[in-house]
């Protein structure tokens, strides 16, 4: 999947991968996709949370080789 932008959070605990999303998320436009890459597992559900409730689109989450990755677009 084509992102716009990718965030390296991985080794990084919560609440900073989502800290650190917020931030990115605020400088990039609508519509725009934001790649996130994250080793702690209590991402998933907290990242799917924080997405739904800032109105921004989950495209997709997956796990390859230990790191959880995700898609987001900004809505």
């Amino acid at each position: 999947m084509r992102a716009d932008q990718v965030l390296d959070a991985k080794g990084l605990a919560c609440p900073m991968p989502i800290v650190k999303t917020k931030k990115a998320m605020k400088d990039m436009e609508k519509g725009q996709v934001l790649e996130i890459h994250a080793t702690d597992l209590g991402v998933k559900s907290d990242l799917t949370a924080w997405a739904q409730s800032m109105g921004n689109e989950l495209l997709e989450h997956r796990e390859e080789d230990g790191v959880l990755k995700f898609w987001i677009r900004k809505g």
